[in-house]
């Protein structure tokens, strides 16, 4: 309602007798108060000469205002909390800040094969892994294991079940991985991967 005001250059008093309908009905239907009935709706697509499809597009082409959070966390090993396992050494960056939608891991990994790994690891997400030294094979729930080398990278499913391992001849590799969801435990849930 309002941008249809605007555009036409109009006071809700001059929308009103445009439209017929009163001034305090539409100052609630600006403010989300109130909704129109469909007669309402008719009557001002009539008076206005409007399609009615137009009167429930009028904000589709608006984009929504992005929200700017001014979120900013600088990363190091130095201030990474961390984490060992049997199989790897996590880096977590950036912890300072809660809530994110993306965790970055700084990871060397040690297991040298799917066996020696275990059980492959399920989370929510997506991750994406770019390999920094050595080079990494990579085993998943549906497809054949594949080698990713230094300055190369993977994105998968995280749901999907995954392991990644050094690749042959490598004793040691580091990746930095990038775990994203639009879920908030995210961080919890790959802690409690860890136990």
């Amino acid at each position: 309602m309002r941008s249809i005001r605007a555009r036409n250059g109009w006071t809700l008093k001059e929308m009103s007798a445009q439209s017929g309908i009163p001034v305090s009905t539409l100052s609630k239907v600006e403010h989300d108060r109130l909704t129109l009935s469909y007669d309402k709706l008719q009557q001002l697509s009539r008076r206005l000469n409007i399609r009615m499809s137009d009167l429930f597009a009028e904000n589709a082409g608006e984009e929504p205002a992005p929200v700017v959070t001014g979120r900013r966390s600088i990363g190091s090993i130095d201030n990474a909390v961390r984490v060992t396992t049997d199989n790897y050494d996590y880096f977590y960056l950036c912890t300072d800040l809660r809530k994110k939608r993306m965790i970055p891991i700084i990871t060397r990994i040690r297991a040298h094969s799917a066996k020696e790994f275990g059980e492959l690891v399920r989370h929510n997400g997506e991750e994406f892994v770019y390999v920094i030294e050595g080079s990494i094979e990579v085993h998943s729930e549906f497809y054949d294991p594949v080698v990713i080398a230094t300055g190369e990278g993977i994105y998968i499913d995280s749901s999907m079940g995954h392991a990644y391992v050094t690749a042959k001849d490598c004793e040691e590799a580091v990746v930095l991985g990038v775990c994203s969801s639009a879920d908030e435990g995210l961080m919890d849930s790959l802690m409690n991967l860890h136990g």
